[in-house]
């Protein structure tokens, strides 16, 4: 059911990679704050599942696919007519030591969290209302060197500096584009082809590494989304939060 009292009623909200995790969670939030929401994915299944649930719009597209990003947007404007709020949420992992890097691996990495992100934003501003807002999932890991993550951090240490160019670029519409960082988020990703001891192991290790002294939820990082997207944050434009549990700034 529709929800008719939030912050977002009446607005229409497009969720790049909103089927899984910190994207599903911000989907539902927007929905049950009264948002008109579609949102993207790279699988079939769990999008029209998500579609299903949130009662909003679900469509199959790879966001390191430009044409398929293309064809989504097509499909947003024929449903939606507009977007009030672009949250710039699917991405792609993976760790490699330097030496082991291939050019396939990189590109893999760039090719959805910095080109297809870029694109995406790109290809979505005509169908950006004025007042609106852009939000993006950044990282941690853009300012935290760490090793085995050089072609992820360089990706979201590139998106990040896009989106402030990009917010500049917007303020004659009055657009705000900003940025979520999460730190360690117990998602499905890291749990993917794992055994129950590998999946605890790495979350002792990362609750151990995060001052707060564990992992954050996609909840609680969706949460920084909707109040960066929100009314609340009408005076906030072109920061990069930092939704880590203390990580760069304690750590």
């Amino acid at each position: 059911m529709v929800a008719t009292s939030g912050r977002f009623v009446d607005r229409c909200v497009l969720v790049l990679g909103g089927n899984a995790g910190i994207g599903l969670a911000a989907a539902r939030m927007f929905a049950a704050e009264g948002a008109k929401v579609a949102i993207t994915g790279r699988n079939a299944d769990t999008i029209a599942a998500a579609a299903q649930e949130i009662e909003g719009l679900g469509i199959r597209a790879d966001m390191g696919v430009i044409a398929e990003t293309q064809a989504a947007l097509a499909e947003v404007k024929e449903a939606l007519g507009g977007i009030d709020v672009l949250f710039v949420n699917a991405g792609v992992g993976g760790f490699a030591m330097v030496p082991d890097v291939t050019e396939d691996f990189w590109d893999g990495i760039h090719n959805v969290n910095l080109r297809g992100a870029f694109f995406a934003i790109q290809h979505a501003l005509p169908l950006m209302r004025d007042g609106g807002a852009i939000v993006i999932t950044g990282s941690i890991g853009s300012v935290a060197a760490v090793p085995g993550n050089v072609a992820y951090a360089a990706a979201k240490a590139g998106l990040r500096a896009m989106a402030r160019i990009v917010g500049k670029e917007l303020l004659p519409r009055r657009i705000r584009v900003n940025m979520v960082s999460p730190g360690p988020t117990d998602t499905e990703i890291f749990k993917r082809d794992a055994s129950e001891a590998e999946i605890q192991g790495m979350k002792d290790m990362l609750n151990s590494v995060v001052p707060l002294g564990r992992m954050g939820t996609s909840e609680e990082i969706a949460r920084a989304v909707l109040f960066l997207a929100s009314p609340d944050a009408s005076f906030i434009n072109g920061i990069d939060l930092m939704a880590d549990g203390g990580c760069i700034e304690l750590g």
